[in-house]
């Protein structure tokens, strides 16, 4: 298996493109154009997340400037908004995987909430401060509270299909290994003694 940069395999890579791409062409051809509960669904914040989640800060913020540059150039919006705020969600999902490495199972809808809060509210913000006329009122926070919550109930099947598809290429995890072994019956160090 090839090498990219800093020891991140060419598969890995190219799943993750693929991945991106795939998900922006469904969001924006089909997902956007059905609403729930008044809210569109926005499902790039989540999968950047989930990559973070699962690859590490790098390649969380390499796919959220991707997938948030994509999804500027197909919807025609200001270049760069949606990069910077997916940036830095899947930055702080792969720092969140690195410092903690969370293995609860409520942690794909906590960083998933989290995610798409990060997501409106950030976007919001950084609309106003570019001047854009939007009015700022109850109704703003319906929106922004109504797809927190959409795109919490969808965290859970959009996580298990993200790890579904970057699962084969992904570099095994000594301490997930080790753990695992003492769980399957493998002999503890004090044990052994």
């Amino acid at each position: 298996m090839g090498s990219g940069v800093s020891g991140v395999s060419i598969p890995l890579i190219l799943r993750i493109a693929t991945l991106a791409v795939a998900m922006v062409f469904v969001q924006v051809g089909v997902i956007s154009e059905v609403p729930v509960f008044g809210v569109t669904i926005d499902v790039s914040p989540l999968v950047v997340a989930f990559v973070g989640l699962l690859c590490g800060s790098t390649l969380g913020a390499l796919a959220g400037f991707a997938v948030g540059l994509l999804v500027d150039l197909m919807l025609v919006q200001t270049l760069g908004v949606t990069s910077l705020v997916f940036t830095v969600i899947g930055y702080w999902a792969g720092r969140l995987r690195e410092l903690r490495d969370p293995q609860a199972a409520l942690t794909p809808l906590l960083v998933g909430a989290g995610a798409a809060a990060t997501a409106l509210v950030s976007y919001s913000v950084i609309e106003f401060l570019l001047g854009v006329d939007a009015p700022v009122s109850l109704e703003l926070l319906r929106q922004i509270v109504l797809g927190v919550v959409v795109d919490t109930l969808l965290a859970l099947p959009l996580w298990l299909l993200v790890r579904r598809v970057l699962d084969p290429s992904l570099p095994d995890d000594p301490r997930r290994r080790r753990r695992r072994a003492y769980t399957t019956g493998g002999l503890s160090p004090l044990s052994r003694a």
